[in-house]
């Protein structure tokens, strides 16, 4: 009986991902892939939510989530350089050149290993000296253990930002679903490790950065030995192969990204200071915590849109603009899906966070979720327009909306908490205002390439 139901779906299914142009079909290998590995990693990433608040307590996790933050303003001295050479080596791949592709990857290693091995030191140096728990508004009781963790994540960062260069390398190759599986293995390993650590220990914020950080580092390590042993052999890294010539390509392509990710750092990270200083760090985990509800959304809306930048790539090059105008279509269609699914998490929100955390460990405003459900139907919106512009690296508009964007973001949620003593909820709505590029800048200018045929400022 089962026989006879699962062998015409898994014909049709067969059928379905191998119809169409090559690109498609590879886009839907991927994607049907993601989608798995994607709903194993959201289940795990809402596993250690309520695990680590209940190993650390809501005080401490918030303290936890504020580090990330401030350690990850650093994230920006990788200069976008990950982003250039995604579209470089995807070029390169594009037109056969293995040896260009195996430069690029080599520099990018090399320089990146440089830079942070030179913010690491320096951060040895300055740590000590350094008032975390006055700087995070906190009890000077949890000083040294802050400044013991600030140690760990910082070199976690440092470290993740050179090995994660073979996920550039596969997403580039469209083939974001490896990329994603990396990632999964981290996220296992540190579940496996935070669970032993909370029947055999007790709370403490050392271990538990130790748990989140020595994870996903050791599942990099084992993807970059894997990946250059086999696939991406003709790419791997060789110290013969770096040119500090090519670099300058990939610093012209990523300074644009670099200014962009700074724009992007500014309205994400600084979002979990400005709480702490201004509402205390329990506000941090009730905001985080809509950030990851609603977050889902997000998370499952890029398993179907990381093909799209490194195939409109491919597809530009190429002048096949017709397989570009459907793929937008199709994703218009998904985001109204997305949305309906957010409409049903948002009523049911208050009876998800009671069992996912348990009563009475949060209490959250129907006001905030509210905004966090808002703020991610505009940065769903916006990033199949963004994929398709960074594919083609027409950066230029993107570029001058990011200088303006920061300083937007920051003025708007001054003035809404201090002149209108809004709540938290302030900062998404500031974050969907400041992001004007993603839902009327990037869609105008797709427009004006794919349908206008226009180039000049649209294109640059």
């Amino acid at each position: 009986m089962t026989n006879r139901y699962l062998e015409p779906l898994l014909a049709f299914s067969q059928k379905f991902l191998n119809k169409g142009q090559e690109r498609s079909i590879k886009a839907k290998k991927n994607i049907a892939t993601a989608i798995l590995i994607k709903g194993g990693s959201i289940g795990i990433s809402l596993l250690l939510v309520p695990l680590t608040i209940n190993y650390v307590n809501t005080d401490r996790y918030g303290i936890w989530l504020t580090i990330s933050s401030v350690v990850a303003w650093f994230s920006f001295f990788d200069i976008g350089l990950t982003h250039g050479l995604r579209n470089k080596f995807a070029e390169a791949k594009a037109r056969g050149d293995d040896e260009t592709a195996q430069v690029y990857v080599s520099t990018a290693y090399a320089v990146l290993g440089i830079i942070f091995t030179l913010i690491w030191g320096i951060f040895l140096l300055v740590n000590p000296f350094l008032d975390w728990s006055n700087l995070l508004n906190v009890s000077s009781g949890f000083s040294d253990e802050i400044s013991t963790l600030a140690l760990i994540v910082f070199t976690y960062f440092c470290l993740q930002f050179v090995l994660r260069v073979i996920t550039t390398i596969i997403t580039a190759d469209q083939e974001p679903s490896k990329a994603s599986l990396i990632d999964l293995i981290g996220q296992v390993v540190a579940l496996v490790i935070i669970a032993i650590l909370v029947s055999a220990t007790e709370g403490s914020l050392t271990y538990l950065g130790l748990a989140l950080c020595i994870a996903p580092i050791l599942a990099l390590a084992g993807a970059n030995i894997f990946f250059f042993s086999g696939k991406y052999k003709p790419y791997k890294p060789s110290l013969a192969k770096v040119k500090f010539s090519h670099a300058k390509s990939l610093f012209n392509l990523g300074g644009i990204f670099f200014i962009i990710q700074i724009a992007s750092i500014v309205q994400y990270e600084s979002a979990n200071i400005i709480i702490s200083r201004n509402f205390g760090t329990v506000h941090v985990t009730d905001y985080n915590i809509v950030y990851k509800y609603f977050g889902v959304l997000n998370m499952a809306f890029m398993i179907f849109i990381s093909p799209f930048w490194s195939a409109s790539t491919e597809a530009f090059i190429n002048g096949d603009i017709k397989w570009i105008r459907k793929s937008i279509k199709n994703y218009n269609l998904l985001n109204i899906f997305f949305i309906m699914a957010g409409v049903i998490m948002l009523i049911f929100s208050k009876s998800v966070y009671t069992l996912w955390l348990g009563e009475g460990t949060v209490n959250i405003s129907f006001e905030l979720s509210l905004w966090g459900f808002l703020y991610f139907c505009t940065v769903m919106y916006a990033s199949k327009y963004v994929s398709f512009l960074n594919g083609i690296s027409a950066l230029r508009l993107q570029f001058y909306s990011s200088i303006i964007s920061p300083f937007l973001f920051i003025a708007l949620v001054l003035v809404f908490i201090e002149h209108y003593s809004m709540g938290v909820y302030s900062l998404f709505l500031a974050s969907i205002i400041a992001n004007f590029n993603g839902f009327f800048v990037a869609p105008l200018q797709y427009y004006m390439i794919i349908s206008k045929k226009k180039r000049g400022l649209w294109i640059k």
